[in-house]
């Protein structure tokens, strides 16, 4: 008995996909991955800071109107295409692994960001609440695990753009919220041109959304210009650098210890004939960089010595960095305060130290996976004390390397009266990759955050002085022993993102929840109506 085939059953052309149709299914999944790609070539060493406006629009495009669902997975595509490539330098020295597991795990943050713009993208004035949503994901990311990651913080792409100025209205988070809206405002407004194109008429409301998305940044950065500010309330400082170098690259880089401090000390000793010899000017103070002595000079008299040495010869108040090593307990990352005729005076111990880099969470698991944590034998501790140096009647705030990415490590050595910022760091670890340069970003970005003249030491570079408007008026070249000897000038007034510390962030996140809480409300309304 054969079957007999219906018009219902049969094949036809309507049913079978077609090549067009195949590929169709990967243009949004496609303009996701590019849109995060394009958002990681925005950032520094690249001068790209305007490929963030199409990235976020390429973002909104493909998240508007989606499914819960697929928003999720697309926002997690745009954050592999972001954070892959942004973070390669994390597996320099440890292979793939650690690379892969932690861009696997912030893309996560992305993509619940990309869960929530799709929630919103049905409301009115949708590319304000999505703006919202994408800061919400970043507070978050700052914040967990162990601490927060976070690098990558739009604002922190933006240091040679024209939104900088923002960054001394609301910080970071006005700053990336301003980015979010004008890329998110681009594509609403090509959404409008193509409304009329279809039906000749735009309403008033979605065009006026477009355009204000647009222009509100905009006009908002030009009108926080006179913020940004680099002149002398304080009168000036002569500061001094000082980039050691390293012996060799990559994580080894520590056997040689001692040569690392012979480096900075040899650099000193230079600078202080360079000034008695009239070549070059007479520091008020010396930083040296993080780690520039991993021999503790409390436990070690020979490294105590050499540092004494070169602090007496160039006579000036020296920051040391170094490994302090207590007989029990954990190891500090200190930043010293080294006076000439007195020896060390004050210590700073960074607050925030780096897990799985200067302490290992969960070892016994870790280990499973990498056997590189074992270089880690001792974990370090973290400070809890502010570090406000007094140098020579200059306070000098500090935030130690990795610190400089999070909001509040920089902002309250401002609020504690700091009138210069120092981000002593070690980049050695890393190689030649981008970084450094990713790094030195957020540094000029604090300097317009805070309306300061920021000093960056590194070990092997870069090491740079950035004056109060963003501008970097000196610079070293990587893994070349140099010293920078600048005049600076000292300011001590509070930016609006000064005073208000957190509030634009907590606005800004309320904002966010407003519009998934207003999405979530229509939903539940959809499906009764569907269901009466």
């Amino acid at each position: 008995m054969s079957a007999t085939i219906t018009p219902v059953d049969a094949p036809g052309p309507d049913t079978a996909p077609t090549p067009g149709s195949r590929l169709r299914r990967f243009v949004r999944p496609g303009a996701a991955l590019l849109s995060g790609f394009l958002l990681y070539l925005s950032f520094p060493p690249r001068p790209l800071w305007w490929l963030a406006l199409p990235a976020f629009a390429l973002l909104g495009w493909s998240l508007r109107g989606r499914r819960l669902r697929a928003g999720f997975g697309l926002g997690y595509l745009a954050g592999l295409g972001f954070l892959l490539p942004l973070l390669v330098w994390t597996g320099e020295e440890v292979g793939p692994g650690p690379w892969l597991a932690l861009a696997a795990l912030e893309a996560l943050f992305v993509a619940a960001a990309g869960l929530g713009i799709a929630a919103v993208s049905r409301l009115p004035w949708w590319p304000v609440f999505a703006a919202g949503v994408w800061i919400l994901g970043e507070a978050a990311r700052a914040r967990v695990p162990f601490g927060g990651f976070p690098w990558g913080k739009i604002a922190f792409g933006q240091a040679d753009g024209v939104f900088l100025p923002l960054a001394a209205v609301g910080g970071t988070p006005v700053l990336g919220f301003a980015v979010a809206l004008c890329g998110f405002g681009l594509y609403e407004t090509y959404r409008q041109i193509q409304v009329y194109r279809a039906t000749g008429t735009v309403p008033r409301g979605p065009l006026a959304v477009a355009a204000l998305s647009v222009l509100v940044p905009v006009t908002g950065a030009l009108a926080a210009l006179p913020l940004v500010d680099d002149s002398a309330e304080d009168g000036t400082a002569t500061v001094a650098a000082v980039q050691g170098n390293v012996p060799r690259l990559g994580l080894d880089f520590n056997a040689q210890r001692r040569a690392v401090l012979d480096n900075h000390v040899a650099r000193t000793r230079e600078l202080a004939e360079d000034v008695k010899a009239g070549r070059a000017p007479q520091p008020d103070f010396v930083l040296w960089p993080e780690n520039s002595s991993d021999i503790d000079p409390y436990a070690n008299p020979d490294a105590a010595e050499v540092i004494d040495g070169a602090v007496e010869a160039i006579g000036v108040p020296t920051v040391i960095g170094a490994v302090v090593a207590p007989p029990t307990g954990k190891l500090r990352n200190t930043l010293i305060q080294w006076e000439p005729g007195r020896g060390p005076v004050a210590t700073y111990d960074k607050r925030h130290v780096q897990p799985f880099g200067e302490y290992i969470p969960m070892r016994s698991i870790v280990r499973v996976f990498n056997s590189n944590v074992d270089r880690v034998s001792r974990d370090f501790g973290a400070g809890t004390k502010i570090g406000v140096f007094d140098l020579a009647g200059t306070k000098v705030g500090l935030a130690t390397c990795y610190e400089a990415a999070f909001d509040w490590a920089v902002r309250d050595t401002v609020t504690h009266g700091a009138q210069l910022i120092s981000v002593p760091s070690n980049n050695a670890t890393f190689g030649r990759s981008e970084m450094t340069y990713q790094q030195l970003a957020m540094s000029r970005v604090r300097a317009v955050e805070h309306s300061r003249s920021v000093v960056v030491p590194v070990t092997s570079g870069v090491s740079a002085v950035i004056r109060p408007d963003g501008e970097i008026v000196a610079e070293t070249k990587m893994f070349t022993p140099d010293v920078l000897v600048e005049k600076v000038p000292l300011r001590s007034s509070l930016t609006p993102a000064t005073r208000m510390g957190t509030l634009p962030e907590v606005l800004l996140v309320a904002l966010a929840a407003a519009g998934l809480g207003w999405s979530a409300i229509r939903s539940v309304r959809a499906r009764r109506t569907g269901s009466e």
